[in-house]
């Protein structure tokens, strides 16, 4: 009966989406997307239940992807290829963002010594199109693609900052803040203070939220007619760099950086 039931759903659900609608498409990227979402191999059974389908809908969609190459099998489990990445480098390579900001990203934390990204806003996460680190800096797992909840890094503050009323009230209504670190804040209250803040600021800094140990300051990026189309920011361990430095010391270069390239921005 459950299964009817979520069949049922998702019948109704492409109907309202219309005639165009491919429900098969959105499937096999529901799998996808379920594979990407960990860094371990899923059994079907995982796999079906964390893209919220049948095990029969999750199987023949295992099996096309893996016959486009973009999905492998390992005795029951299954992993992504490398060949995804063809996914994402398409993305990158259309994405002026991504392509002018890499080099940026690594020159300023060459210079700095903070690591340095570029993010944009996907619903209620921010996705790295571009990311740098200095060598003195222990890794910090960080790289072009890597998600974050929007709500609890100065990035993502930045970016629910520069939406609508609307759209932010709409994004707050749906939002369940989860706890990354015991310093996150998960009031959406609070939340929706903290993004008006930095509305008002044009900044915004966000202490171990995110990560133990590690502060980020962000600033919005505009392209040439002011629409805020990414976020760039710094980051770095508390001990090093006390928050008033970081403000007091980064704040007017990243604005700068910002300012600089708004004109290159499209």
């Amino acid at each position: 009966m459950p299964r009817l039931g979520a069949e049922a759903a998702q019948r109704r659900g492409a109907a309202a989406r219309g005639p165009e609608h491919s429900e098969a498409l959105a499937r096999g990227l529901a799998v996808l997307t379920a594979l990407g979402a960990g860094r371990r191999p899923l059994s079907l059974a995982e796999a079906a239940r964390a893209a919220g389908l049948p095990r029969a809908t999750a199987r023949r969609a295992l099996a096309t992807l893996a016959n486009l190459g973009l999905v492998e099998a390992e005795g029951r489990l299954f992993r992504l290829t490398p060949r995804v990445l063809r996914l994402a480098t398409g993305y990158l390579g259309s994405n002026g963002v991504s392509v002018l900001l890499q080099p940026r990203c690594e020159a300023i934390a060459a210079q700095g010594g903070t690591t340095c990204s570029v993010a944009v806003l996907d619903g209620a996460e921010i996705v790295f199109v571009a990311h740098a680190q200095p060598v003195r800096l222990a890794p910090s797992g960080a790289m072009v693609g890597t998600r974050l909840p929007a709500h609890c890094t100065a990035l993502g503050r930045v970016l629910l900052a520069a939406l609508s009323d609307p759209a932010l009230e709409a994004l707050l209504a749906g939002l369940r803040p989860e706890a990354l670190t015991p310093r996150t804040e998960t009031d959406p209250a609070r939340v929706r203070t903290a993004v008006l803040a930095a509305r008002a600021a044009g900044h915004a800094l966000v202490e171990e939220e995110a990560e133990l140990g590690f502060r980020s300051l962000a600033v919005p990026l505009r392209r040439y007619d002011g629409r805020v189309v990414a976020a760039l920011n710094l980051g770095a361990p508390v001990a090093l760099h006390p928050a008033g430095d970081m403000v007091a010391q980064r704040l007017p270069g990243l604005l700068a950086e910002a300012a600089e390239l708004a004109a290159q921005l499209v």
